[in-house]
């Protein structure tokens, strides 16, 4: 979604369009993950690796686990 069509949101621009109680409906059929999730994993990172972590998240507007998920996901892709 954009305001012109041309350029993404800002996130100001994202919360104020979603602020609207309009733009809160789901539209179109329910969408389910490709593949049933397992339990969660904890798993612990030093906090600077982390805060790298979120950075990256956040730049790729992903959430932590998307992105940890989606970087395991690239390595196991690789030959050993």
């Amino acid at each position: 979604m954009s305001t012109d069509d041309s350029r993404p949101m800002t996130p100001e621009q994202e919360y104020d369009f979603y602020a609207d109680p309009r733009n809160q409906e789901p539209q179109g059929p329910a969408r389910r993950r490709k593949r049933p999730m397992s339990a969660p994993v904890p798993v612990r990172f030093p906090a600077d690796l982390l805060e790298e972590v979120k950075r990256a998240a956040e730049a790729d507007d992903r959430s932590v686990s998307a992105w940890i998920r989606r970087a395991v996901e690239h390595e196991l892709s690789r030959p050993a």
